[in-house]
């Protein structure tokens, strides 16, 4: 004790003195005692300091956002969207009974909580760190709070701006003030801001007349209308009422209705179909859609966001090709259909689209009569089977596994003699002659498995795939117009293939987004089998019912002994090196690729409508129309 007697004593007593081996390094209950506090007031600190350094900015004027503009492949605009379409209600104008949906949906503690949520902000910087989205989690408060002061980015910078604005909007503002703010400015979907605008785009009414159980949709879609409104596909209408289900027997489990009015809830209150404005009329409602679907793919945005204004979308779309593929599709109607006479020709739709080879540009498309009346688009719906337009691929996967057997040495003649004499060669003859058993039959040869490879690395999407059953090489899939033609373009483009686009920039308040990089296409067969394909295709053409003096290098059609109710025609005039130029175009790798299909379906029916005596004719089921319309906007009909 002698030796320590006098020694000052440590203001941090660490390694601990008077202690041995391990001991020593093992900090004392005071000092984890001493560190936490000291954590603990360094945080406080910082966190009065930005408290005291954030303000609560001036409010968004919504109403004076500058809109969304969507230009041509030339440049020239092409529609501009997204003025606000909000109106300003206050809360007497909302029923109770709405008001206690969104709450039940979106923070049932509202009435009780400080306004902010310490989850949502740690589960930010959890998934910062991760590198995961930051959203989630947010209260009613700090909803409105971004809605109405900030931007929509998600950053952990912006959610701490949100979270300290939101506890000075709780001590400064009334929960029904808040409540207020918050049903005005929130995005219902459908191009709706606040309950007011959204009452009339589900229902065509005001807001003070919706009831119970139209609240509780209204309030579902506010957790994503592209997931939850309805109207958009049959999987957005099955989680639609999964969650107005739910909303309302949460409403019973917070106490804000009885189980008696609840149980007058049972029938589902459909919305009404969703409408384009008028400025989106024709074409232009489809291109805006299939626009923003590429946007959103490519960099994470939502319809939201695109909504509330500010951006630069320049499209692939070629102005006069789009208005030269819908003036074709509008004069074989014309010519061919009358539903007045004939009852077959009731309901027929038609779609199409128009993909550049060389680097996957969409350039045209044609998504139905007008965007503003039929919401569905023809271009980009998965719900049409592509019958024997389909068969090109087996063929290819057949040529590819022969070519592929040469390639390692193998004796092809021995170890497949089938392919050989069989195969391909047998293949050909039956694509031009409209058999279905010879496909069959190479389904189980060549395994449906490489089949379904082949056609996904050549840009179908798996989802859009039919079972791998017997009848699978018939084309019992539904790919989009969009896919099919862009598929269809590795025929033409070598056996490479370039994944499609139709958004080349995008910029928001003069600042380029990324996401919009190419990658380089792919080689997804050889380039022999493309060519070899090509020909077998380009025979396949001249025989091709409906098409007047033209003769497409390309050419994938449905066959009227498919029996399918549905009818296709992939076509383009563009040459590969071994064919020279066609009729009906130049050749060369910047002349699209068409897909069209045409097909019957009557709103609210689940199937699609048989084929038989659309045109008049009972045996083609339809399918000369489609190569009318190729050859139409080629300037060949």
């Amino acid at each position: 004790m002698k030796g320590t007697k006098g020694r000052r004593r440590r203001f941090i007593d660490y390694p601990r003195t008077g202690r041995e081996g391990p001991r020593r390094w093992l900090p004392s209950w005071r000092l984890w005692l001493g560190t936490l506090s000291f954590c603990v007031l360094c945080l406080a600190g910082l966190f009065a300091l930005v408290y005291a350094k954030i303000d609560i900015p001036n409010e968004n004027a919504l109403a004076g956002k500058e809109a969304t503009v969507y230009y041509w492949a030339d440049g020239s605009q092409m529609v501009s969207v997204g003025d606000v379409n909000r109106q300003n209600v206050t809360l007497d104008k909302v029923p109770e009974s709405v008001q206690e949906s969104v709450i039940a949906a979106e923070n049932a503690t509202f009435y009780d909580d400080a306004g902010v949520s310490f989850q949502g902000l740690a589960r930010a910087a959890v998934n910062m760190v991760s590198g995961e989205e930051t959203q989630g989690g947010s209260t009613i408060t700090q909803q409105y709070v971004k809605n109405t002061y900030l931007s929509q980015d998600q950053t952990v910078t912006r959610k701490v701006r949100e979270f300290i604005i939101a506890l000075k909007v709780s001590n400064q503002k009334t929960k029904r003030e808040i409540l207020r703010g918050y049903l005005n400015t929130s995005w219902f979907g459908r191009g709706s801001y606040g309950i007011q605008a959204a009452a009339h785009a589900y229902y065509g009414i005001d807001a003070k007349d919706l009831d119970p159980s139209q609240g509780a949709l209204l309030a579902a879609v506010l957790k994503g209308s592209e997931q939850y409104d309805p109207g958009l596909s049959e999987a957005n209408h099955e989680r639609a009422v999964d969650r107005w289900k739910w909303i309302l027997d949460r409403q019973v489990a917070t106490g804000t209705m009885s189980e008696e009015e609840r149980a007058r809830y049972t029938v589902f209150p459909e919305p009404r179909a969703p409408s384009k404005p008028t400025s989106q009329a024709g074409q232009t409602g489809y291109l805006v859609d299939v626009a923003n679907k590429f946007v959103r793919a490519a960099t994470g945005l939502t319809d939201k966001d695109l909504a509330r204004g500010g951006y630069r979308v320049h499209t692939t779309f070629d102005k006069e090709r789009t208005r030269r593929l819908e003036k074709a599709v509008d004069d074989v109607r014309r010519k061919n259909l009358d539903p007045k006479k004939r009852a077959a020709d009731a309901y027929v739709e038609f779609g199409a689209a128009s993909v550049r080879p060389g680097d996957g540009a969409v350039v045209a498309l044609y998504g139905g009569a007008d965007a503003t009346r039929h919401f569905t688009n023809n271009a980009d719906t998965t719900a049409v089977p592509v019958g024997s337009a389909f068969k090109p691929f087996v063929l290819a996967a057949a040529l590819q596994r022969q070519a592929d057997q040469a390639w390692d040495g193998t004796d092809a003649a021995e170890a497949a003699p089938a392919d050989r004499r069989r195969g391909p060669g047998d293949l050909r003859g039956a694509l031009l002659t409209a058999e279905n058993l010879p496909f069959v039959q190479a389904g189980q040869r060549i395994g449906l498995e490489r089949i379904k490879d082949l056609v996904v690395a050549a840009g179908l999407h798996e989802d859009s795939l039919a079972r791998l059953e017997q009848t699978f090489p018939l084309g019992t899939s539904a790919p989009s117009a969009i896919r099919l033609a862009s598929a269809y373009t590795t025929f033409v483009n070598d056996g490479l293939h370039a994944d499609p686009y139709a958004v080349s920039k995008v910029t928001h308040d003069g600042t380029a987004i990324s996401g919009f990089d190419r990658a380089e296409p792919r080689q997804v067969i050889d380039a022999g089998v493309a060519q070899e394909v090509s020909a077998t295709l380009e025979g396949l053409g001249r025989r091709s019912p409906g098409l007047s003096g033209a003769r497409p290098v390309v050419a994938g059609r449905t066959e009227p002994g498919d029996r399918m109710k549905s009818a296709w025609f992939v076509g383009s005039p563009a040459a590969g090196p071994a064919f020279g130029t066609t009729a009906g175009g130049t050749g060369g790798k910047d002349e699209p690729t068409t897909a069209v299909t045409l097909f019957r379906n009557q709103p609210g029916a689940p199937d699609l409508l048989p084929l038989q005596g659309v045109g008049g004719d009972d045996k083609t089921l339809g399918t000369a129309l489609p190569p009318q319309i190729w050859s139409a906007c080629q300037g060949t009909a």
